[in-house]
């Protein structure tokens, strides 16, 4: 008896817009996705949402250093996280801002239930507060020295280098990390949301049953040291909705960001029409709501999210579904070794699935981090996708297009190996639902496996040479395509793209029930390349980019605002002191550029050949913005001779000449006075 589809709601964390989506964010955004295709493909009625998280103070300090309104900021904060987002296949049924009417009117409206309820609180405060720039200090945003092991700048609430936490008035020699100015205590009216009247009615949700085992022995510890009332104000100046009845009073941006999830939802319903925003949010709601976040921010969404829905009327999500952190090659993402890498950087360079099966295949439903190993990842996705999944396409479609016009045979060759494949469906489809996708990604590829084996033992390779044999041949390139077309239906949540391109070539729409029988009779493409390799250099120049990145966003954020006067040690202050052995080290020779030259490919480099007096020397530098070749030829410079050579792409780089400027076209070489013979050390 067929059963009615499911209705579900799933919401991603708002990723904040005060800074670019990276690999890290990726993997919560996939794996919300894989499940999210599962379900459609079977049948369920599935409504995608996510929004940026716009508001806060530092939002409101990085407008004011970019010299433009917050609302422009965040608005070109969201065109460039659709952006990445679609990139990668992430297929949301819409995407809003926190900074929204519908964010705003649901966010008054919660709180003045919540009070009304009870449950909303006022009391003065003492805070930190920054004289210079008048406004109270969020705990990140005051410098010091640790109390305990006495490391300097260090944060309000804990210690990078000892990991002590501590209040930002235990700091020692606290500085506002704003405008510098030693830190005043003030008063100040905050309002409080009492979560402790909520314990009995989380440790209930907790016990249900629902929630991953680690999240809910982490809520036990919370309740075991005891909870308390949270505060949900801020004080002016700040980017945010204003409380409503209180002057000068905004909303602390986690009051409003999970809200925001209500308010995409509500947006979408306004947009479509025919959905209804209380059938999703009424407490009696019987449709089902999930949440995929890290674990960052599980104290958030499992104690007050809940307790705010709760407390206002509304219904509670049934999972919470939390993962890991992100590393790279075995260590925490770093900017200076360009495992930091913007999705945008990677879309650059890699092909967006490769990326969506690696995490698959290293995903479970528990909270563990998860290693993006970069030669375990081009292994795994040459070895699995096109070795093994692509390439029975490909060896067997060949035949039928040259030999049988494109036409799959009328017999099913092997119906007891076709049925084990769809047999396995179901096993597949539950390590989806679970979000094991690992464990489906191994029962895919163990089938890949088997189908290339039946493939080698028959050998069509070797039967098209023999006369008389055509139809033995089509039966078994016909079985390796419709073997095919069902691996490629189990991975269509992974890689969406790969399974449209297989599609086209199978001249079929793939889902979970159409796969039920095989293709007999039927006519497909003439077969073009589905997937291509990972190249090691393909990975190298992703890695080199997001040096640059790091590079360039390290240069934004040093500048000053724009009504400060700048002068060139502003702009670059100079280095920490050295000794001076330190200097004395470097080698700077007077060189003749003696031939010099563009490099293909490479838009900032030129290729210079330097004589040093006796010797010769290959030096790739990057002026090409600042000069053109050959006006070059012929120049005297300064070189660091003592450097050590670097391998590059373009060949190796045996020094570095020296030069002046900010870079693009204001770059100037520097020159000797006339004199000056090449290889002559400078002193």
């Amino acid at each position: 008896m067929a059963t009615e589809p499911r209705k579900i709601l799933v919401t991603c964390a708002l990723p904040y817009a005060n800074g670019p989506i990276h690999l890290g964010h990726m993997l919560e955004h996939i794996q919300a996705d894989i499940w999210v295709r599962y379900q459609r493909l079977k049948g369920n009625e599935i409504h995608f949402i996510c929004a940026d998280d716009a508001h806060g103070t530092p939002i409101m300090l990085r407008a004011q250093q970019m010299g433009i309104t917050p609302e422009a900021m965040i608005a070109s904060a969201s065109e460039e996280h659709q952006k990445d987002f679609a990139g990668f296949n992430i297929s949301y049924d819409n995407y809003h801002s926190t900074h929204s009417e519908e964010n705003r009117e649901i966010s008054s409206y919660i709180y003045q239930q919540l009070k009304a309820n009870g449950f909303i609180s006022s009391r003065t405060i003492s805070q930190l507060y920054d004289p210079e720039k008048e406004m109270f200090l969020p705990d990140r945003f005051v410098k010091g020295t640790c109390p305990k092991c006495k490391s300097e700048d260090q944060y309000g609430d804990n210690c990078d280098a000892c990991g002590e936490t501590y209040s930002p008035t235990d700091l020692i020699n606290p500085k506002s990390a704003v405008s510098g100015a030693t830190p005043v205590m003030k008063d100040s009216e905050h309002f409080f949301f009492d979560l402790p009247q909520f314990e009995s009615m989380l440790k209930e949700w907790t016990r249900s049953g629902s929630l991953q085992t680690e999240t809910a022995n982490k809520m036990q510890e919370w309740f075991e040291s005891g909870l308390q009332q949270w505060d949900i104000s801020r004080d002016a100046p700040y980017f945010g909705f204003e409380i409503p009845g209180e002057e000068g009073k905004y909303f602390y941006v986690w009051l409003d960001a999970p809200i925001g999830y209500m308010g995409s939802f509500k947006n979408l319903c306004d947009k479509r029409g025919d959905l209804n925003f209380d059938e999703y949010w009424n407490k009696d709601s019987k449709t089902e709501l999930y949440h995929f976040i890290g674990k960052d921010i599980v104290y958030f969404h499992s104690l007050f999210w809940p307790a705010m829905l709760e407390g206002s009327g509304f219904r509670k999500p049934d999972n919470v579904f939390v993962h890991g952190y992100v590393t790279v090659n075995g260590a925490k993402m770093s900017k200076s070794k360009g495992t930091f890498v913007k999705a945008a950087t990677y879309l650059n360079h890699m092909d967006p699935e490769c990326l969506r099966y690696y995490y698959a295949a290293k995903l479970n439903s528990r909270i563990d981090d998860l290693d993006l190993n970069l030669e375990d990842f081009s292994q795994r996705v040459n070895s699995d996708i096109v070795n093994k999944i692509v390439n029975l396409a490909s060896r067997n479609a060949g035949f039928i297009t040259k030999r049988f016009g494109g036409q799959l045979s009328a017999n099913v060759a092997e119906p007891a190996l076709y049925q084990s494949f769809i047999d396995t469906a179901e096993k597949i489809g539950e390590y989806f639902e679970t979000r094991e996708f690992g464990r489906a990604i191994r029962e895919i590829t163990a089938l890949a496996d088997k189908a290339n084996q039946y493939v080698d033992e028959k050998a069509p390779w070797v039967i098209a040479k023999e006369a008389g044999k055509d139809q033995e041949l089509q039966d078994i390139c016909s079985m390796g395509i419709n073997l095919f077309r069902v691996l490629i239906t189990y991975l269509k949540p992974v890689m969406p793209e790969l399974a449209a391109r297989s599609e086209a070539f199978l001249n079929e729409t793939l889902d979970w029930n159409v796969i039920a029988k095989p293709l007999v009779s039927h006519e497909i493409s003439k077969f073009k390349a589905l997937f291509s390799r990972i190249e090691p250099k393909t990975i190298e120049a992703m890695i080199e980019a997001s040096k640059e990145d790091a590079a360039a966003e390290k240069a934004i954020t040093q500048k000053k605002p724009a009504a400060e006067a700048e002068t060139e040690l502003s702009k670059d202050p100079i280095a920490d002191e050295i000794e001076f052995d330190d200097f004395a080290k470097v080698d700077l020779r007077i060189a003749k550029i003696i031939s010099c030259e563009e490099v293909p490919k490479a838009n900032k480099l030129l290729k210079l050949e330097l004589d040093i007096g006796g010797e010769t020397r290959q030096v790739f530098s990057g002026i090409k913005s600042a000069y053109k070749a050959e006006e070059l030829v012929g120049k005297y410079t300064v070189m660091v001779a003592n450097l050590k050579p670097r391998k590059m792409k373009f060949g190796m780089s045996e020094g570095m000449v020296l030069a002046a400027g900010p870079g693009g076209s204001d770059i100037w070489l520097l020159e000797p006075h006339e004199g000056a013979q090449p290889g002559m050390r400078v002193m």
